[in-house]
């Protein structure tokens, strides 16, 4: 990990990201997030410590992964699909609410890498390695 400023700031963009498709697909549900933020919060757990777990194993959070654009898909691809598992397992437990279900691990995918892609590029522009 990397204990530069711009680190923190990059998690953060993570967390917007995984939040965003959170909320979007409980509004897609008809559930009002605003209404119910311990719901929400009980959804967004699973994929938090999916991605926390995957992403710091992954090496997200080294400076290497902003080394480029063309890294930062590398490594940002497989280490969402990984967080997603580990959410899907996470989620069949009777500990949280939804089940496993390998429709909603697809769209988890897809969608969570619609936001992080987009982000983790941008980042690896916008703060760039040193050389």
């Amino acid at each position: 990990m990397d204990p530069a400023p711009v680190t923190a700031l990059v998690a953060l963009g993570d967390l917007a990201c995984i939040g965003a498709f959170v909320v979007a697909g409980e509004i897609s549900h008809n559930v009002d997030p605003a209404a119910n933020p311990l719901y929400v919060a009980e959804t967004a757990t699973p994929f938090l410590v999916g991605w926390a777990l995957v992403a710091l194993l992954g090496g997200l959070y080294a400076a290497d992964a902003r080394r480029s654009a063309r890294r930062a898909v590398a490594l940002t691809v497989p280490a969402w699909v990984g967080a997603a598992l580990v959410a899907q397992a996470i989620r069949a437990t009777p500990m949280f609410h939804g089940d496993a279900a390998l429709t909603f691990f697809l769209v988890s995918v897809g969608v969570g890498l619609a936001l992080l892609v987009p982000w983790r590029v941008a980042a690896s522009r916008l703060f760039p390695v040193e050389q």
